[in-house]
């Protein structure tokens, strides 16, 4: 074995440790949200292309974890940011950590890589670039993923949270143009905060308090 395939060995089992850390960490916090809103759920630990991936399961309906979930998997996303920030607070690194919750974002995964592919196979049979509704970070990853598969290019525009993807032919692209800020209107200074804040009204605990107004 190589000096240079040594280090790329070591590398790879520190980082597999550290994500293998954030999931345990995020579990603990998890666990103890559980406990304060009085739910039942098993908390699953994986590390899933390079990022540590955190899922609450239940053997029944699920019914009572939809309420971690939310409208659209809002309350899902703030959880996920606050997930986030308890690992960061313990390790001092960004976390890129997913979180899922009764299967939720499994199930939304196999409905974007759908309409992703779908997509793709309009473009060429169109010929035009397509503009797509305005999705969360995770949902545009996983479009983005089915667009190349599929042997197209696709590429995000617009801000948060109207940010949205544009599949687009191989050998063309397609500009849409961006809001002014008057006709995005105020903009919140945390998007995270704004997620959290979701969040709050199942525990009403504040999370955040620069740039919030009262």
């Amino acid at each position: 074995m190589t000096e240079g395939t040594t280090t790329a060995a070591a590398e790879s089992g520190d980082t597999l440790t550290r994500l293998e850390q954030e999931g345990e960490i995020a579990a603990d916090y998890l666990e103890g949200l559980l406990d304060i809103a009085d739910l039942d759920g098993d908390i699953d630990m994986d590390v899933e292309a390079d990022r540590a991936a955190v899922s609450i399961v239940s053997d029944s309906a699920g019914r009572d974890l939809q309420k971690l979930v939310g409208r659209d998997g809002e309350v899902l996303e703030a959880l996920q940011e606050l997930t986030r920030l308890a690992v960061h607070r313990e390790t001092g690194d960004r976390s890129r950590l997913m979180l899922d919750i009764a299967g939720f974002r499994a199930k939304k995964r196999e409905e974007l890589a759908a309409l992703g592919a779908q997509a793709a196979a309009d473009v060429k049979a169109s010929g035009e670039p397509m503009k797509l509704a305005p999705m969360t970070p995770f949902e545009r990853k996983v479009v983005h993923d089915a667009v190349a598969a599929a042997g197209l290019r696709s590429e995000s525009e617009g801000e948060e949270p109207q940010r949205f993807v544009v599949v687009l032919r191989p050998d063309r692209r397609h500009e849409y143009a961006a809001p002014s800020v008057s006709q995005a209107g105020p903009m919140f200074v945390s998007l995270a905060c704004e997620r959290r804040g979701i969040f709050e009204t199942w525990f009403s605990e504040p999370c955040c308090t620069e740039g919030r107004s009262p």
